[in-house]
């Protein structure tokens, strides 16, 4: 896994938010920009054959515990454990006690498949129910 703060394709990582978030690239350029900006952001991510195939965004609440705003897998990538893999991997990495994460509906099972606990935070929008996902590592 590679911190892409200063990742020297940037179109890609723009790329893979988009495929996370609203794909508005004025909103997604803003939130590329506060992840470069912001020492309580990280944004690491998976090479593989030169291109830029997996990311995970995070946001450190303190020394041991994060909220993960972002993971996307490039299509055709998908189905084959890579995000696990970059949320174990950053787990470990930063010795990680408690991950947080809020979700929809479609993503919630993946969450739980991989050892979370989620729980309804009701119609936070208009007909969109939202997930709180949380994963304690200790």
């Amino acid at each position: 896994m590679i911190n892409l703060k200063n990742y020297q394709e940037p179109d890609e990582i723009i790329a893979r938010l988009s495929d996370c978030m609203y794909p508005d690239v004025e909103r997604v350029t803003k939130e590329y920009a506060r992840y470069r900006s912001d020492p309580d952001r990280a944004l690491l991510g998976y090479v593989h054959n030169h291109h830029l195939v997996g990311l995970i965004g995070i946001i450190w609440l303190s020394e041991c515990e994060v909220e993960l705003k972002h993971i996307s897998i490039k299509a055709g990538m998908r189905k084959q454990g890579l995000g696990k893999k970059l949320i174990y991997e950053f787990i470990e990495n930063h010795r990680i006690e408690r991950m947080e994460v809020e979700t929809d509906k479609a993503a919630v099972d993946f969450y739980k498949s991989i050892g979370f606990q989620a729980s309804s935070l009701g119609e936070k929008y208009p007909g969109v129910e939202r997930y709180k996902c949380v994963l304690c590592c200790k």
